[in-house]
C-alpha cells in the first residue's frame, strides 16, 4: 500500500530519533524553503589572495562614485576589497627610520635593529619600505624580498631589536647593513586569532599571567639551531648570559620567540640551563640568533594544560566596522578608533588614520542613525586615559562631528553610565533605537534630541549577549544568543523556543564566546550563528533559524558541523547583491605576509551556483539530511498509517521519490532499527542512487521502525525534496 511520508520543517534534535516521528533530526549544508528541505546554495573566492590571520569584522560601504567596498579586519591586518584586489589600509602606530638589517649564513633569521622596541610583541605586523640599498651585498637575500613587504616579527631579540623569518635561509655570507633609508613601520597590533580560557606561549603576551618574578634582560648566548640541540655544542643545555632569577626545581619553560624550550635544572657556576627539551608544550622550533631575548614562561598555562584561574579570559583580535557616509570607522577592541575616506583621490593606496579626540580604548562602537552620532561602549571615562576605560560606560560624540566629544551648552555629545550587568558586549542599530546588551541585560539607547539627547531604557534581564558579534538586527526585530538560549526583542522580550537547544549549549566552548558571529542571508530569512564546539578554540559549527518560514507553533532550527561551512564573518547581501563570508584554516599560512605563523583567510561570495570553487579548484559540498524513525499501526479500518506505535513490523517493497528539484544524482537511504538502541543500518540493497530520470526503486527493507536519509557527494549535484511515497506493508509482530 502506498502512503506519502511527511516531515515537519527543521530539525529536532531534544528527543530521540525514535521519538521524532514525522520530524527531521538532523543534516548538514540544507535549509527549509517553504517547508522542503534542499541543499544550500555554493560560494565562489572571491580575490586570489589569503589574508593574513582571522578575520573577525566585515563591513560593506558605497562610495559617493558608487565604488562597493568591502572592509575586512583579520586579528592582524585592516583590509578594503574592491574589484577583486584586496589592500591594505592598516594604520601605522609608529614608524623608524635608518633601519640596519643583519642576516646569518644558514638561517632564515634576519634581525632589525631600531630605535626601539617598545611595544611589540612576537606576531606584530610590520611593513618595510626604502630597503633597496641597504640590503647587504653578501647576501641572497634580493634588496626586492625586503622593499615594499609585510613580515610578521618572529621575536623581541632585545630592547633595540626584532627578528622576522625569511622564506629561505641565508646562503650568503651575511653581514650588517648601515641604516641608510630602511623604514620600518609598525602596525597597531589587534590582537591573538583565539581566545582561550588557559592562556600558553600561543597567543604571545596578550595571554598568559606570571605568578613569580620574572627576570629581565636574559638572552641566548650562542645561536640556537633549528634541531634538538642547544648551543655551544651541546645536545643538552643551553648558555645564556644570566640565570638568576629563574626557577631552577622541578620542570620550568623559557620562551625564545615562539618556541618554548623545557629544562630541569640549572648550572649558576657555568650560565646554563640543563635537561632541555626543544619545541616544548606544542610549540614551533625554530632558529635562533645570537643575544634573543629570555622569557620565564614557567608559571604560563601551556596548551592543553589547566589553568589555576580559569576565568581569566583575554579577548582575541576584534575589530568593530561601521561607516558614517562614505567614511569607514574602524575600532580595534579596547583600543583605538581609526577613521579611512573611501572617497579620497586613491583611496586604496592611503592608510586609515586615527580619530583625533576619540576615545582610545573602547569595546564596541557604532553609528548612530539617522541623527549621525559616533557612540563608543565600555569606553574611557577621561579620553585619553586608557586606565579609566569602564566597561558599563558609554560616550557619543556631538552630531556630525566624530572628533568633538566634550559635552558643552551647545553641542549634542555626552555620556551614560549602565546599571545591570559587570560590562557591555555589544550593540546593535534597530529600526528606532539603538540595542545594547551587557552581559545580564539589554537596553535601548534612543535619539530624544536636546537637552539629553539619548534616553536609556533596560527592556530585558537575564538575557545578556554572550559576545560581541552574537546578535543581530533585521525587520525591526533583534535576535540575539545569549549564554542560556536564544532572544527576540520586538517592543517585547521573547525567549525563542529551540528544538537545537541542547545540541548548541551542551557542546560551546564558553570560553570562546568573542569568536561566535551572527549574520543574515536576507534571501532565504536566515540567521546563522557560527561558535566553537567545546573541543574547538576556531569556529567549528553552524546554528541557523528561519525567520521568514518559521511560526509560533513551529520554529524553524537547522545545524552544521560541515568543514566547509565555517564563517568568521559575514555580511549580507544589501551592497554586493549577494552575501559575503569568510573562512579561516589555522593551519594555512600562505598569505601576504612573509613569516606568517597565524593562518589565513579566504574570503567568499554565496548563493553561486552549487560548489566551492576557489583558487585551489573545484570542490563539492556534500549535503545531508536525517529523519526521525517512522513505524506503523495496523488498523482495520483505515488500513496500515504511519501513526504508528511500532507494534507491527514493517516491510517496504519499493519508494517513489519526488524532487522539486534535481541536478546530477542523489542518494536516498532506508536506515532500519527494531529497538531504539539499536545502531541504524541500511536496508540490504541501499543505498540507491536517484536521477531525474528514476520512476521507482525496488527495495527488499524489513524493521519495525525506519528513518530517511537523502544525501549528495557529488560536483554539481543539487536537490530540493518533494513528498516521497512509500509501498508499505505489515510483516508480523516481531
Amino acid at each position: 500500500m502506498l502512503q506519502k511520508i511527511a516531515f515537519l520543517p527543521g530539525f529536532n534534535k531534544q528527543i530521540t530519533p525514535t521519538g521524532a516521528e514525522s520530524q527531521w533530526v538532523g543534516g548538514a549544508n540544507v535549509r527549509f524553503r517553504y517547508q522542503s528541505p534542499e541543499k544550500i546554495g555554493g560560494w565562489n573566492q572571491l580575490g586570489a589572495e589569503k589574508l593574513t590571520g582571522a578575520a573577525r569584522a566585515q563591513h560593506h560601504l558605497v562610495s559617493t562614485s558608487s565604488i562597493n567596498y568591502s572592509a575586512i579586519g583579520t586579528n592582524r591586518i585592516l583590509y578594503v576589497y574592491s574589484g577583486g584586489i584586496f589592500y591594505d589600509i592598516h594604520p601605522i602606530k609608529s614608524t623608524f627610520t635608518g633601519a640596519t638589517i643583519t642576516t646569518t649564513n644558514g638561517s632564515p633569521i634576519v634581525t632589525f635593529t631600531i630605535t626601539s622596541t617598545a611595544g611589540m610583541n612576537a606576531g606584530d605586523i610590520i611593513f618595510i619600505s626604502g630597503a633597496s640599498t641597504t640590503v647587504p651585498v653578501t647576501s641572497n637575500f634580493p634588496n626586492a624580498g625586503f622593499d615594499n613587504k609585510k613580515f610578521m616579527i618572529t621575536s623581541i631579540v632585545s630592547g633595540t631589536q626584532f627578528s622576522v623569518t625569511m622564506a629561505s635561509n641565508e646562503t650568503g655570507a651575511g653581514s650588517l647593513t648601515p641604516g641608510g633609508t630602511t623604514i620600518v613601520n609598525f602596525y597597531y597590533p589587534v590582537g591573538p586569532a583565539e581566545q582561550l580560557g588557559a592562556f600558553g606561549w600561543g597567543i604571545s603576551q596578550f595571554g598568559g599571567t606570571i605568578s613569580g618574578p620574572t627576570p629581565t634582560g636574559i638572552t641566548l648566548d650562542g645561536a640556537l639551531a633549528n634541531d634538538a640541540n642547544g648551543n655551544n655544542a651541546s645536545a643538552t643545555d643551553i648558555t645564556l648570559s644570566s640565570v638568576t632569577g629563574l626557577p631552577s626545581s622541578g620542570t620550568n619553560f623559557i620562551l625564545i620567540g615562539v618556541e618554548e624550550i623545557s629544562y630541569t635544572g640549572v648550572d649558576v657556576a657555568n650560565l646554563k640551563i640543563t635537561g632541555i627539551t626543544r619545541a616544548a608544550r606544542g610549540s614551533t622550533r625554530t632558529l635562533h640568533p645570537t643575544s634573543s631575548a629570555i622569557t620565564n614562561t614557567s608559571s604560563f598555562t601551556g596548551w592543553g594544560s589547566p589553568a589555576s584561574n580559569t576565568d581569566s579570559v583575554t579577548d582575541p583580535g576584534l575589530w568593530s566596522l561601521d561607516n558614517l557616509g562614505t567614511t569607514l570607522i574602524a575600532l580595534i577592541h579596547n583600543n583605538e578608533c581609526f577613521k579611512w575616506d573611501a572617497d579620497a583621490v586613491n583611496a586604496t593606496n592611503t592608510r586609515a588614520v586615527i580619530i583625533p579626540g576619540a576615545p582610545t580604548a573602547s569595546r564596541d562602537m557604532l553609528v548612530s542613525t539617522p541623527d549621525r552620532h559616533l557612540v563608543f561602549f565600555g569606553t574611557e571615562t577621561t579620553i585619553g586615559s586608557k586606565g579609566t576605560q569602564d566597561d558599563m560606560f558609554i560616550r557619543f560624540s556631538n552630531q556630525e562631528d566624530i572628533e568633538d566629544y566634550t559635552p558643552t551648552a551647545i553641542n549634542s555629545a555626552g555620556s551614560q553610565r549602565l546599571a545591570d550587568g559587570s560590562r557591555i558586549m555589544g550593540a546593535q542599530l534597530g529600526r528606532n533605537a539603538l540595542y545594547v546588551w551587557t552581559d545580564t541585560a539589554m537596553f535601548t539607547m534612543r535619539f530624544v534630541g536636546t537637552p539629553f539627547t539619548f534616553a536609556f531604557e533596560q527592556v530585558g534581564t537575564n538575557c545578556g549577549l554572550i559576545g560581541m558579534n552574537a546578535a543581530v538586527e533585521v525587520d525591526g526585530a533583534a535576535y540575539w544568543m545569549s549564554t542560556n538560549g536564544f532572544f527576540r526583542y520586538t517592543g517585547r522580550l521573547e525567549s525563542m523556543q529551540c528544538l537545537v537547544e541542547d545540541y548548541v549549549f551542551e557542546d560551546i566552548n564558553a570560553s570562546s564566546n568573542q569568536l561566535i558571529n551572527a549574520g543574515i542571508n536576507n534571501l532565504f530569512g536566515e540567521i546563522n550563528w557560527w561558535f566553537c564546539t567545546s573541543t574547538s578554540n576556531v569556529v567549528d559549527r553552524c546554528v541557523t533559524y528561519n525567520y521568514l518560514d518559521s511560526t509560533q507553533q513551529r520554529q524553524i532550527w537547522t545545524t552544521n558541523a560541515s568543514t566547509l561551512f565555517r564563517r568568521t564573518t559575514w555580511e549580507d547581501s544589501s551592497v554586493f547583491g549577494l552575501p559575503h563570508g569568510t573562512a579561516y584554516n589555522a593551519e594555512d599560512d600562505v598569505s601576504d605576509v612573509i613569516g606568517n605563523t597565524e593562518g589565513s583567510t579566504i574570503y567568499y561570495e554565496h548563493e553561486t551556483g552549487n560548489n566551492q570553487i576557489g583558487t585551489a579548484g573545484t570542490v563539492a559540498i556534500p549535503a545531508n539530511i536525517t529523519s526521525g524513525d517512522f513505524d506503523i499501526t495496523q488498523d482495520q479500518r483505515e488500513g496500515i498509517t504511519f501513526r504508528g506505535d511500532g507494534q507491527y513490523m514493517m516491510r517496504i517493497s519499493r519508494f517513489i521519490p519526488d524532487f522539486l528539484e534535481q541536478s546530477g544524482s542523489t542518494i536516498v537511504q532506508l536506515d532500519l532499527r527494531d529497538y531504539p538502541n539499536d545502531a541504524a543500518a541500511s536496508s540490504s540493497l541501499g543505498p540507491f542512487t536517484i536521477t531525474s530520470s528514476t520512476d521507482k526503486v525496488d527495495t527488499r527493507a524489513r524493521a519495525r521502525a525506519v528513518a530517511v536519509t537523502i544525501s549528495n557527494t557529488g560536483v554539481d549535484q543539487n536537490w530540493k525534496m518533494g513528498t516521497f511515497r512509500l509501498d508499505v506493508h505489515a510483516g508480523g509482530r516481531r
